[in-house]
């Protein structure tokens, strides 16, 4: 059985940080977490109490990296997502597709079931599928390909879960077209996540969306209507409604610092999900690119489609919960909270994943003093060490 020690470290646990602490891992297991305890004949990773030892971080919503998308539904681009999405402290994700034709994102559903069967440890986990699309609002497409945006249809979603083997766990829709409502309901029936997300809604038709089941808001400010004093839209009814999650694309262009800082004050620690949206240009430089069938711009760390319209994000988690300490000025360990419990609470894994508790599983992130990622650990074993570092 695979058995090792992290020692020396600064440990954040549930109760709380755990100065020159250490923790035990057995198999794809956490055995033991507290001060440091001496194991013998164990093998023992040596750290530094400036080191943080926090939890894996949680995408929920990812199209791509590494050249990689979704879409592609191909085993290869899955295998090279989950490969290196390590390098910045993700150990877990939902595969996220795009609006497109009905049989592609059949094609992509299905490719992400075949994958999920061979999970294994040593690379990011792929928890499900967040279907982003292509339940949507014409009127706020953004990046999603208005050609393919259909009305909601609850037996087409029905199609696709069967395809998907019952993975899809969240889906993006906008509640105030034809069926919306109807949609909203039976995913909550069937305790799959309604999030609102590229929708012209108002704060009335919200209302009515999340007392039907909504209980997640898709890249909150992005895509939906926003704060207006006479015409209230998505942005504020999600800020006032503690029972809905909000995603949030923390990269400062998406939305501006302020508006990440009037989010957290709103919503706090509880109530936000750092979420990155980045498709197959992150990591992979400046260039020309593809998604949803759009061509894609990223210049300057922006990904746009050629009218300027932005399309996903280049974004790594690690920037993003850098970002979040800097643009909210809240502390580490209600970023980690925002990038590790509330993903996995939402998913219903929190038995097993979004903290560092005995019994849960082995996701771990050393971060050194300026929060970069040294080491992540996937159930139990090494998926990347700093020193062969590819992405920063």
């Amino acid at each position: 059985m695979n058995r090792f020690l992290l020692k020396n470290a600064t440990v954040y646990t549930e109760e709380g940080w755990i100065e020159n602490g250490c923790v035990l891992v057995e198999g794809e297991k956490i055995a033991y977490v507290g001060s440091n305890t001496f194991f013998p004949d164990v093998p023992t990773i040596e750290l530094a109490p400036r080191y943080f030892l926090v939890p894996g971080f949680i995408d929920l919503h990812i199209h791509g990296a590494f050249g990689a998308d979704v879409m592609d539904a191909s085993m290869e681009a899955l295998q090279t997502i989950v490969s290196r999405l390590p390098e910045e402290g993700t150990t877990s994700f939902l595969a996220t597709t795009m609006t497109a034709p009905a049989e592609q994102i059949e094609q992509a559903v299905e490719n992400v079931a075949r994958y999920m069967r061979y999970n294994v440890p040593g690379q990011s986990e792929v928890l499900g599928i967040h279907l982003e699309g292509p339940f949507l609002s014409p009127k706020r497409a953004g990046a999603q390909h208005p050609r393919d945006i259909i009305e909601p249809n609850v037996a087409l979603f029905q199609h696709w879960q069967q395809k998907a083997n019952g993975n899809i766990r969240l889906v993006t829709l906008a509640p105030e077209e034809n069926n919306g409502i109807a949609l909203v309901s039976y995913l909550k029936e069937n305790d799959v996540i309604a999030s609102i997300g590229h929708s012209d809604a108002g704060y009335e038709q919200v209302k009515k969306a999340i007392q039907a089941g909504v209980t997640h808001v898709t890249h909150l400010f992005n895509g939906m209507s926003g704060i207006h004093h006479r015409t209230p839209g998505i942005a504020l009814a999600a800020l006032m409604h503690e029972e809905v999650m909000c995603e949030l694309i923390a990269d400062g262009i998406h939305v501006a610092p302020e508006m990440v800082w009037f989010a957290y004050k709103n919503k706090g620690k509880e109530g936000l999900v750092i979420i990155t949206d980045s498709m197959r240009a992150k990591c992979f430089g400046e260039g020309e690119y593809e998604l949803g069938g759009q061509r894609v711009v990223v210049r300057n760390g922006k990904a746009m489609l050629v009218d300027g319209t932005l399309a996903g994000s280049v974004l790594t988690l690690k920037q993003a919960v850098q970002n979040v300490i800097a643009f909210a000025k809240c502390s580490l360990e209600d970023a980690i909270h925002m990038a590790s419990w509330n993903p996995a609470k939402q998913l219903g894994v929190l038995d097993r994943k979004g903290s560092i508790r005995t019994g849960k599983d082995a996701d771990l992130v050393v971060l050194n003093e300026t929060y970069e990622v040294v080491m992540t650990f996937c159930r139990g074993k090494l998926a990347y060490d700093r020193r062969g570092n590819r992405c920063e």
